[in-house]
């Protein structure tokens, strides 16, 4: 992408013009009405991050070595779950535009029936494949902290370990392609759809 996109103007303004959000604080505002408090996960950009988080109400949690990949930072922010006596999460990734408020809803409502039928997670999935953000119980939480975080390929590693315990998780089909959408280049940044 060129730069953090963390830090991507959102929604997108003609020109490239400042639209007083970002990713971040877009995503921070979707969660926050869902949960009991945002937790972000930085590395090398707090400071430029700080203001954000801090700005949106929500907390700031260092990974000490972000250099280990971004699976280590999903380990840093599930340890901060547990330390804060939580048993459950909901998690996306900073390049990942914010979904529909109804899809949160959805999520959420599902979440709390998979919990009862003793799944461990609910993942949104988009004309087949799965997306962001996932919800996720303490026995899930507990298989991504057992895992080791040596690989820089998060996607790969996170993936991996859902796929190992496939059957405790629940895939609820949302209409809402923004789950599925992932931001790697200007070009994909520039061809998002916007939905408010």
């Amino acid at each position: 992408m060129g730069r953090d996109k963390a830090l991507l103007p959102w929604p997108p303004q003609a020109g490239g013009s400042a639209a007083g959000g970002t990713f971040l604080s877009a995503a921070i505002e979707l969660f926050a009405p869902y949960v009991d408090m945002v937790l972000v996960v930085v590395g090398k950009n707090e400071h430029d991050l700080a203001p954000i988080v801090y700005g949106a109400g929500a907390s700031l949690v260092v990974n000490p070595d972000p250099a280990r990949g971004q699976f280590s930072s999903l380990q840093t922010g599930l340890h901060e779950v547990l330390n804060r006596g939580r048993d459950a999460a909901m998690i996306t990734l900073v390049d990942r535009p914010p979904v529909k408020p109804a899809t949160i809803a959805t999520l959420s409502a599902a979440f709390e029936q998979a919990l009862r039928q003793l799944k461990w997670a609910v993942v949104p999935e988009h004309q087949g494949k799965h997306g962001h953000p996932i919800l996720v119980g303490r026995e899930m939480i507990e298989a991504f902290l057992r895992a080791p975080a040596s690989s820089n390929d998060s996607e790969i590693s996170a993936r991996e370990i859902e796929h190992a315990h496939e059957e405790k998780i629940v895939y609820i089909p949302v209409d809402d392609p923004q789950v599925v959408a992932n931001v790697d280049t200007p070009e994909q940044y520039a061809a998002l759809p916007v939905q408010l």
